[in-house]
């Protein structure tokens, strides 16, 4: 699969993202549900994050220039960013809506049908969501990943307020639970309904924070990941043991779905230059084989030379 086919999964996002808005927007209009307001918001902050993912996925696949020398691919990073602030205020919203509705709360009309729809337009963002988040791991695209997590947390969102919503329903039936209502000051079990909204934006705001903190540790150059680099020690010791070498200045960081690493290594200074580059040649070539997509800049030095072990 190219990159430039993973732009396709951002034309998917969106009209999962349009879909969903329709729906819920059904689906609070039947009912006056606080809830379902909230998630159709987040829907319209899906469809907004949609976008900006194909744009993104469009500029990561471009191939390196002589500006960009090092590939486009840390662009994924602006979206993922961007997905991760858009949750926030989402979350925010959401808990907005909420607080003004818990001092207000109004009955709710045609409960059965709103929540049928709600269920329809989940199950829609359910199957998306899967998608992204599984083509994001395998191709190691962040900018997929992240926006399948947004469109997981409006699942988890709907699932809460439809929960809230059927527990209204089945309570405002039974004549003991709407009498014991009563005696807290209550017309009805309404005020469930907000405060099960409330509880949402708090769950979703944690999401955002994770994407968010994943965002920074990729623009600051972070390592790859503790068992990635053992992979990576594990051949080079390989060749310690068998080659008498040794190597130092190991160094890793990823770009979205790229790997780079530099590393020096020390041979004998008695090796001809084409010991030594096909010794280099043989070290980056199984390391390759271990990873999709990884760049790797090694240096030659002496082995006996004291200097070769100052960096």
């Amino acid at each position: 699969m190219s990159e430039h086919s993973l732009a396709r999964y951002g034309w998917l996002s969106i009209a999962a993202a349009i879909s969903t808005i329709a729906l819920k927007s059904y689906a609070y209009w039947l009912t006056g549900s606080v809830g379902l307001l909230s998630d159709a918001l987040e829907s319209l902050i899906n469809l907004v994050a949609a976008i900006i993912m194909l744009l993104v996925l469009t500029i990561s696949a471009r191939p390196p220039d002589d500006t960009h020398a090092y590939g486009h691919e840390k662009v994924e990073y602006f979206s993922s960013g961007a997905e991760g602030i858009m949750i926030l205020l989402a979350a925010f919203s959401i808990g907005y809506a909420a607080w003004e509705r818990l001092w207000n709360p109004l009955p709710l009309r045609q409960l059965d049908l709103g929540i049928a729809v709600s269920v329809f337009a989940s199950l829609i963002n359910l199957a998306v969501a899967r998608v992204l988040i599984g083509v994001g791991r395998r191709r190691q695209s962040i900018t997929l990943e992240a926006d399948g997590k947004h469109l997981m947390t409006d699942v988890w969102t709907t699932v809460g307020i439809l929960v809230g919503i059927a527990i209204i329903s089945v309570a405002n039936r039974f004549e003991p639970s709407l009498a014991f209502a009563k005696q807290l000051g209550l017309n009805g079990w309404e005020i469930l309904d907000p405060i099960i909204a409330i509880g949402v934006a708090f769950n979703i705001v944690w999401a955002g924070l994770q994407l968010i903190r994943r965002t920074v540790s990729g623009l600051l150059d972070a390592a790859l990941s503790p068992e990635e680099i053992a992979e990576i020690v594990a051949v080079l010791d390989e060749y310690v043991v068998g080659h008498r070498i040794a190597y130092h200045a190991l160094r890793t960081r990823y770009a979205g779905a790229r790997r780079f690493m530099s590393v020096h290594v020390l041979v004998p200074g008695s090796w001809t230059v084409q010991q030594g580059h096909d010794l280099l040649e043989a070290i980056e070539q199984r390391i390759k084989d271990r990873f999709d997509n990884i760049d790797i800049d090694t240096h030659l030095e002496p082995i006996e030379d004291a200097a070769s072990w100052e960096h």
